[in-house]
């Protein structure tokens, strides 16, 4: 591993620079029927804190409180096995059935209806997946007729008999869930997908044009059908789509800084994304442009036995799965995930953080207990609730760092974000050195007259510090005393492996 060559990172803000919105769609999350996401996750009707619909209600108030803005749901592997229709109507008459991707029991207690009133009292926008592995374009708009009819056909009637009077106007849809992969029950190749997605996507633009619809693009970039995938499924799907799906998972294995290098592999896998989209609009001379939905991202230790399904005969309703504790390290990398998202905020135009509760999530609960964040939850959180308006371009210019096989890349990772309205800049930065600090120092006087508003950091000198449910406090972002604003230059001090948020505002 080699180190930062000097300790100095620079950049200019020039609001004249934009590379977009800031999108709320950014900041999605994920609920699958996967481990006790749902299940003792978002809904727990024995819990003291649960409301009259079963929900616990000490996570809708963590859910509000990370800014998430929309939640794709159910799925994930469990939806290419998934039949909807299970999960409505009397919760008594509603069977048990096995779900193959995680090797467990679906008692079927929430579904369609569930999630949909669950979303409300979240303040989520609904975002939901169809089956097409073990189903297909039928399956998908007889639940768009559920979803979004108001009535007077048989399954929009079906779903006012059970309790919503009005359709849940659900507009983004993903057509399937990573389906080159081999583990997907109902996995096809490129072309076989293409045309199904193709299929189902034009019939349920019969019923609304106006969907926002989500192809499957690769699993990951690591896959050996990774880009050929995008190239087929594209031309099959091009003019009935709006989105390809990106997923993307990071572990640290052992070495910190190669793990710090995530934000740069993100970027790296948006831009190939994005070449096979513009080769595909290029080749069939279109004038739409389709973009990217990041709907699976997060840092996932997935070679640790919590990731690991139940076998054999052992088929249990909610287990402990994929339970991974976040260290600050971590946290850092989600935080500089966030960075690179907003950075391509040109090309990304929804993403998702997988998952929201128990499983790689932020949110952490105890059957019957309380619930708590893990240290991933804070540098979402303020990204969520202070990054708005438009998107600034920055130059960078930083030491190079390499790490495993991520090779000469910057150590500062940094975003800024104008609200002209608000009158308000918020500089997102992190220090990817696992051993240097690095001082900051940035050109702001295109912004005017500014002064520091908020200036946070989340280091630890820990870097392997996990909150856990007795104590989830003891690191938390704290003041950032060096940071200073004048004369038209901002410096700060940002020490090795921290993630900083600063706000100014632009004083008229």
């Amino acid at each position: 591993m080699s180190t930062a060559k000097t300790a100095a990172g620079k950049f200019t803000i020039d609001p004249a620079f934009t590379v977009g919105p800031v999108r709320r769609r950014t900041f999605g999350a994920f609920v699958e029927h996967l481990g006790r996401c749902v299940y003792t996750g978002i809904f727990e009707p024995e819990h003291p804190q649960a409301d009259e619909d079963g929900f616990r209600t000490d996570v809708l108030e963590l859910t509000r409180e990370l800014g998430v803005s929309t939640v794709r749901y159910p799925g994930g592997n469990f939806v290419s096995g998934y039949r909807w229709e299970d999960g409505v109507g009397p919760v008594e008459q509603r069977p048990a059935r096995l779900d193959l991707a995680w090797h467990s029991t679906d008692p079927n207690l929430v579904g369609v209806d569930e999630f949909a009133k669950w979303s409300v009292k979240a303040g989520v926008e609904p975002m939901m997946a169809v089956n097409l592995g073990t189903r297909g374009t039928q399956a998908a708009l007889d639940l768009l007729e559920y979803c979004n009819i108001d009535g007077g056909t048989a399954f929009s009637d079906q779903r006012k008999a059970n309790g919503a009077e009005n359709g849940y106007g659900i507009k983004m849809w993903c057509l399937g869930n990573e389906m080159d992969g081999p583990w997907q029950i109902g996995h096809k190749s490129a072309l076989e997908y293409g045309r199904l997605a193709a299929d189902t996507a034009h019939g349920m633009r019969m019923i609304d044009p106006d969907l926002e619809l989500v192809a499957c693009g690769s699993s990951a970039p690591t896959m050996a059908t990774f880009g050929e995938w995008e190239r087929v499924v594209l031309t099959e799907t091009y003019d009935v789509i709006d989105l390809i799906s990106a997923h993307q998972y990071f572990e640290g294995a052992g070495d910190l800084q190669e793990h710090l290098a995530a934000g740069q592999k993100m970027e790296f896998f948006i831009r190939d994304i994005v070449s096979h989209i513009d080769h595909v609009k290029s080749v069939r001379k279109s004038t739409k442009q389709v973009n990217i939905s990041f709907d699976e991202w997060n840092v996932w230790h997935m070679s640790r036995a919590e990731s690991k399904a139940p076998t054999g005969k052992d088929w249990p309703v909610a287990p402990a799965l994929l339970e991974d504790k976040y260290t600050v390290a971590d946290a850092v990398v989600v935080g500089d995930l966030l960075i690179t998202l907003l950075r391509n905020t040109d090309r990304v135009h929804a993403a998702s953080l997988a998952q929201l509760v128990n499983v790689i999530a932020p949110i952490m609960t105890v059957p019957g207990g309380r619930a708590w964040k893990q240290t991933t939850f804070h540098p979402f959180a303020l990204t969520s609730r202070h990054a708005a308006g438009a998107v600034l371009q920055l130059a960078v210019e930083s030491p190079l760092i390499s790490g495993g096989t991520t090779k000469d890349f910057s150590a500062l990772s940094a975003v800024a974000t104008l609200d002209a309205e608000a009158g308000e800049a918020v500089i997102f930065a992190v220090n990817r050195s696992a051993t240097d600090p690095l001082t900051l120092d940035a050109a702001v006087a295109g912004l005017g007259s500014v002064r520091v508003v908020e200036a946070v950091t989340y280091a630890n000198k820990d870097l392997y510090w996990r909150a856990t449910v007795e104590d989830s406090t003891s690191v938390l972002p704290a003041a950032n005393v060096s940071v200073k604003a004048d004369g038209g230059r901002l410096t700060a001090e940002l020490p090795a492996v921290s993630w900083s948020m600063i706000r100014l505002a632009l004083d008229s």
